[in-house]
């Protein structure tokens, strides 16, 4: 009884020191320059954590002893968020042929999908482990199945899951196939700071009667949703023309597109006249989005997003999309990987790299603002991620390669801190 009266009294009492009494609890990362993404850059800077991680402050090296400080080559950044990934495909790295375009592709992973279970979850587990390695905070991840749970539930991430559905464009389906999505929706408990939603695939896929299940099981206002956009040409010529390999592919499964009527549009207004204006959107892919097509999207709702993922896009259709037009439009950019069926990595620092090669004008400032507080404004997680900021557990990151005009160099890397 007596030592437990002395351990309350000690609690008290230390509960009542300063913060500098502390030291030993905290880190003090140090670096010739910080990022914090929501405000300036800080020369010769110290991001202060507590051993949770939690942002203590950001404050200059001068303060601070110099034997106190955990000196860091590179940059200090935060976690990167990975927008867009189909983990539960991991299993199927450089099964499907690179350069073939959107259709081959969809159609080689519908037909070689299928593994045993024990491949598919070890595949899932490794490419998990690669993510975090590579500063990967917050995913926001497509499930079809329910292959990933049991990875999402022991929370070493926070994740978004998108359960996707899919009827082909037929109405008459849209039940069965919106009941079948909700049977795998039920199955996953996210874990704490986790979410989810229903989501679209894409306007190819997805009836109007799907649509409007969709919209009335997700939140009314306040979620978030995505769907696959403007990835290929047939997709748009489907919807301006009515014609195209769409109607090819839609036969092999045995899939008929007579009742369909193209509207003369886009692709995207067809996605836009049935999705929810009130939730946060994500528009994903958008290589051939125009600057019409953007502002429409942007004046439809203040709450869109563009998640774009390069190497997917050279991947499957040997193309980017022009970022020029998402920079004149004021859009809010964000970046995914897409899937290990699609990419030969999960790396956002790698996508980040292949912008800066392609469309070497997009400043890197901009770059780590699409890869983190965009993100995390994207899927709701800026409460805790997205920006180094006093309170926030982000991740911090060690970026190296810049060049001296804040250019990403092929040789870049990142190493997790915390």
């Amino acid at each position: 009884m007596v030592s437990f009266k002395i351990f309350i009294g000690l609690s008290g009492w230390l509960g009542n020191l300063p913060p500098n009494k502390f030291a030993r609890f905290m880190r003090k990362l140090a670096a010739k320059r910080i990022y914090p993404v929501a405000s300036d850059p800080v020369e010769n800077g110290v991001v202060i954590t507590d051993d949770s991680g939690k942002i203590l402050a950001i404050e200059r090296q001068s303060q601070h002893d110099p034997a106190s400080l955990e000196q860091v080559d590179g940059v200090l950044v935060p976690g990167f968020i990975n927008t867009h990934c189909h983990l539960e495909l991991s299993h199927m790295k450089g099964m499907v042929d690179t350069g073939t375009g959107l259709i081959p592709f969809i159609t080689s992973v519908v037909t070689k999908r299928n593994l045993p279970a024990e491949v598919i979850a070890d595949a899932i587990e490794r490419a998990e482990q690669d993510m975090l390695d590579a500063g990967i905070v917050a995913l926001g991840d497509i499930s079809n199945t329910t292959d990933t749970f049991a990875v999402k539930a022991r929370g070493r991430m926070r994740y978004h899951t998108f359960v996707e559905v899919f009827d082909f464009l037929q109405d008459a389906n849209a039940e069965k196939t919106f009941a079948a999505g909700m049977a795998v929706y039920e199955k996953l408990q996210p874990a704490p700071g986790s979410t989810r939603s229903l989501a679209p695939h894409a306007p190819y896929s997805v009836s109007p009667g799907l649509f409007e299940k969709i919209n009335a099981a997700n939140p009314a206002s306040g979620g978030v949703t995505s769907i696959h956009n403007q990835e290929t040409p047939p997709e748009n010529e489907l919807f301006e023309r009515g014609s195209g390999a769409f109607y090819d592919f839609y036969k092999l499964f045995d899939v008929s597109l007579e009742h369909f009527r193209a509207s003369g549009k886009p692709s995207i207004f067809y996605a836009l006249q049935h999705m929810n204006p009130a939730l946060r959107s994500l528009f994903v892919h958008n290589t051939l989005s125009t600057p019409d097509d953007i502002r429409a999207a942007q004046a439809w709702s203040p709450h869109t997003f563009w998640v774009t993922s390069p190497n997917a896009n050279l991947y499957i259709e040997n193309r980017i999309p022009n970022y020029q037009y998402f920079l004149d439009a004021g859009a809010r950019v964000t970046i995914g990987t897409d899937s290990l069926t699609s990419n030969w990595q999960l790396s956002i620092l790698e996508e980040m790299k292949t912008i800066a090669r392609y469309q070497s004008y997009v400043p890197f400032s901009q770059l780590l603002r699409w890869a983190t507080l965009n993100g995390a404004q994207a899927l709701g997680f800026e409460d805790t991620l997205g920006s180094l900021e006093a309170g926030k557990t982000p991740g911090v990151l060690s970026l190296e390669g810049l060049d001296a005009k804040e250019q990403l160099g092929a040789r870049a890397s990142v190493r997790r801190l915390v």
